[in-house]
Order: structure tokens, then sequence, then C-alpha cells
């Protein structure tokens, strides 16, 4: 949270110093008036400028949604985002065509995307808010193709009674293999090798 307080002849030339100090619009800042001006004895003698307090007002979800424009704009990607408030956090819903160059391979530009609109959302930020990025539904298709996935490989380690090594993941879609086979009575998951190449390992549980 930034917080000014300056002075001048005026109240509204007194926030307007503070504006250009904080370098911010003024629909982003709370006033509040510290001092009214006066013009004191013959407007000479005991004469008092206006002091005011200008705070600047922190919005994560407006300041990473200005951010992710204008990376899409950068990007020439014709796209609109939709704002939409979860239980777990907010959504930011990326529509428009042709969105493969956002998604990236296996998610991860959007990961990458997701990643430093949280970190400038929540830059200074009173609370966190966690922000999650998808486009075209890519998050929902690529969770079932990452259950679908977990279930033939919890089948193969049954099969052959020998454990699986999955190719390197992001952590969310990790998650996502460790939370469909937890409840399974068979096999066992675990987590092996080091960022960026960590990975998961399906065992057959009497292995």
């Amino acid at each position: 949270m930034k917080k000014v307080v300056t002075t001048a002849k005026t109240i509204d030339e007194a926030v307007e110093k503070a504006l250009k100090e904080l370098n911010v619009p003024r629909s982003k800042v709370t006033i509040r008036v510290l001092e009214e001006p006066s013009k004191g004895l013959f407007g000479l003698i005991g004469s008092r400028d206006a002091k005011v307090e200008v705070e600047y007002r922190h919005d994560p979800v407006e300041a990473a949604r200005e951010f992710l424009t204008d990376v899409l704009h950068k990007m020439n990607v014709n796209a609109q985002i939709e704002v939409h408030s979860r239980d777990e956090g907010v959504l930011f819903e990326i529509v428009g065509k042709n969105l493969g160059m956002v998604i990236g391979r296996h998610g991860q530009t959007l990961d990458a995307l997701q990643y430093l609109v949280n970190l400038v959302g929540n830059k200074g930020a009173d609370q966190i808010v966690r922000i999650t990025l998808d486009a075209e539904n890519y998050r929902s298709r690529r969770k079932e193709t990452l259950e679908n996935l977990a279930e033939r490989i919890a089948r193969k380690a049954m099969r052959t009674g020998r454990i699986v090594r999955l190719e390197p993941m992001s952590a969310a879609e990790r998650k996502v293999i460790h939370s469909f086979l937890q409840n399974r009575e068979d096999v066992v998951t675990y987590s092996e090798g080091e960022e960026p190449n960590r990975y998961i390992v399906v065992a057959p549980k009497e292995v």
C-alpha cells in the first residue's frame, strides 16, 4: 500500500501533486483531506495550505488483468479476458480464436503466464489472490487427459508388477495424478527428480 501526504494552495492541486508522485490515476486512490486551505488575515497573514493524504488502492485482480492484456497485445493475440470468481480464487478465461500460442506445449506457456500474472497482481497486495488462467477450456481437457493417463499407468504397473516412471510434469499436473490415484489400494505414487525435470513414479504396493 502506497501513501503520500502533500500540500498545496488548494485541495485539487495537492491531490494532483500526490497523483504525480504516486504515478497512478485518480480512480485508483482514496483521498483524505487533513487540512483545509485558509487565506488567513487579509489573505496573507496566517494563511494555510491544503494538506491531503492520498493512498493507492492496489487491486490484485485489476493489476493482473491489465498486465495480461498488455502481454497478449504484445503477442499479437486478439482475445478478451473474462473474469470469474471462484471459491479457490479467480479464473481469467482467455476468449478468442487460435489460442495455441497462448497455451503452448502441454500448457507450458499458459502456466508461465499464470505464474507472471499472479506475481504482478499480488505484488504489494494486502491479501493474496490466487489467479488461474485458462484458454479454450484447456485446464479441464488436460485434467481429463492426465486422469486417463494415470488410470492406464496404474493398470500397467499392476499388470507388469513393475514401477512406471512418467515424463516430467509441472507441480500442478503431478498433483492431478497423485490426487486421482491416491484412493487406489493397489498402487502408490511419489515424485522423483529436481525441477523442472521432476516426474511421477507409479508402483504396485507390493514392490
